[in-house]
């Protein structure tokens, strides 16, 4: 069995009875939607046509929302309805990186994320949801997808349809008959600063990169907004999560790296463990109900990669200590081997957050196959930079940074002018360059930086290499981040 919707775009008249319902029934607080109706119009004046898409949550066969969420408070049901515990959500908002159409919101006052759940309590009563019984033109139609004899299924056949983003391969069981094609294509459409009403919500300020090209004479004159919901703290947990994993990534190679005395004996896993444990801090502070992160552990669903990244980071954090207990203790016998088991979990430490981005289905400019050896490379660059300036001859160490960071810039050189084979990749790749911080195109401005380390990182200067190369790759990730949810999904 699959609920599922038909959207018949012959009958809809955009007149936003549908969202208004939905929000009555749902109790959906102001500035969230469940349902929304999205208008678009075409040509130019006096030959001007206005078309409404109605946009909600797909229901999807294989729900990415349901395979991210750390502690199973999304759920997909026997008869196909994608419903979400709100008390059990702890406000990571990976579910909203993982939908393709933007079907998710934050509720501000309770932290916990929220969704179209096909008012499963209408239906377990044997009535239909409330959008269906308020439309007043009988365009929306629900029923069971699997059934041949539904309504929705009987129309489908009979009538040519289409679904939204079907290239993530979610499975969306919700269908749209009548609609032209570049309404629902995310990007197709220019969007001006002010739409029908209003001015355009201001969730997302940057300009429409140059590079992209819309279809003539098309602007959505009227659509929701949808907010930047990982920022700063995702950034810097990337940039902390790889100084760690990197300083114990080269460990093994501290006297070979021209570390001597404390800086060889202790110093990469003091760093290892000062900054794996920063990275716990920033990621339980992101959250919007951190006092429920234990649940990352206690029910755990372990299809997500952000609790098996817990427990790498945990057993990360155990050996680490244990190998500066072995030191304290002069158990010196168990102080390489443990190195080694530091330098293997390291590479899961940096690497982790790649299959983590892999389920964000939102974000095609995160599922680079690439992006692997680049948190690598990046966690190999800056564990040197963090050691350099300790180094008593830092000649190897020097090379070893700036090997990695000419590795760093490659890559970042294919993220932003590679291929991508998909539209959203596309336009994730574009607001690179229009991404400001510091009131600066930070993307080009952090790779530039980069190629000035080498220089710098000579003799008494290496401190100021440090610096540099943190700031610069906290700059690139940031931008990194943000480029990605950039994009419009709807």
């Amino acid at each position: 069995m699959q609920y599922g919707f038909v959207i018949d775009h012959r009958r809809c008249i955009g007149c936003h009875a549908c969202t208004v319902a939905c929000k009555a029934e749902n109790e959906v607080p102001l500035g969230n939607f469940r349902t929304w109706v999205k208008y678009v119009e075409k040509g130019t004046f006096p030959e001007v046509k206005r078309h409404f898409a109605v946009l909600r949550c797909n229901h999807c066969t294989d729900a990415p929302c349901v395979t991210i969420c750390p502690v199973t408070a999304l759920d997909k049901r026997k008869d196909g309805i994608v419903d979400i515990d709100r008390d059990v959500c702890i406000g990571c908002r990976a579910c909203m990186q993982a939908c393709p159409y933007d079907a998710l919101h934050l509720n501000e006052d309770t932290g916990a994320v929220e969704k179209c759940h096909y008012c499963a309590h209408r239906v377990e009563k044997g009535l239909e949801p409330a959008c269906v019984i308020v439309c007043p033109e009988q365009a929306i139609i629900s029923g069971d997808f699997h059934d041949p004899n539904s309504k929705p299924s009987r129309l489908m056949a009979e009538q040519p349809s289409m679904r939204r983003r079907v290239e993530q391969n979610t499975g969306p069981n919700v269908a749209y008959i009548g609609v032209e094609p570049f309404v629902l294509v995310p990007g197709a459409a220019e969007r001006p600063a002010t739409y029908l009403w209003s001015e355009r919500p201001p969730q997302k300020p940057e300009s429409w990169p140059s590079t992209l090209p819309t279809i003539p004479n098309t602007r959505v004159t009227l659509d929701i907004g949808h907010k930047v919901e990982w920022g700063a703290g995702v950034a810097a947990y990337l940039v902390t999560k790889g100084i760690a994993a990197g300083a114990a990534m080269l460990a093994p190679f501290a006297a070979a790296l021209g570390l001597t005395g404390f800086a060889a004996d202790w110093l990469p896993e003091i760093v290892a463990l000062l900054f794996v444990t920063i990275t716990t801090v920033l990621l339980v502070e992101d959250l919007k109900r951190p006092m429920l992160f234990l649940t990352l552990l206690t029910r755990g669903n372990w299809k997500s990669w952000l609790v098996k990244g817990a427990w790498i980071l945990i057993a990360f954090s155990l050996t680490v200590s244990a190998t500066l207990a072995a030191r304290w203790f002069a158990v010196d016998a168990a102080i390489a081997p443990l190195r080694w088991v530091n330098a293997v979990l390291a590479l899961g430490v940096a690497g982790y957050t790649a299959f983590l981005f892999a389920q964000c289905e939102g974000r095609d400019l995160w599922q680079s196959k690439k992006l692997l050896p680049h948190l690598l490379v990046q966690a190999t660059a800056l564990g040197a930079a963090v050691l350099l300036p300790f180094a008593t001859d830092g000649a190897t160490l020097r090379l070893v940074l700036s090997l990695a960071l000419m590795l760093h810039l490659g890559f970042a050189f294919l993220e932003r002018w590679g291929k991508h084979p998909t539209s959203n990749g596309m336009q994730g790749a574009a607001f690179l360059d229009v991404v400001r911080l510091w009131g600066m195109p930070i993307y080009r401005v952090s790779l530039f930086v980069l190629l000035l380390v080498a220089p710098l990182s000579i003799g008494t200067l290496a401190p100021i290499a440090t610096a540099i190369t943190l700031l610069a790759l906290y700059g690139y990730e940031w931008a990194y981040v943000r480029a990605a949810q950039l994009p419009p999904l709807s």
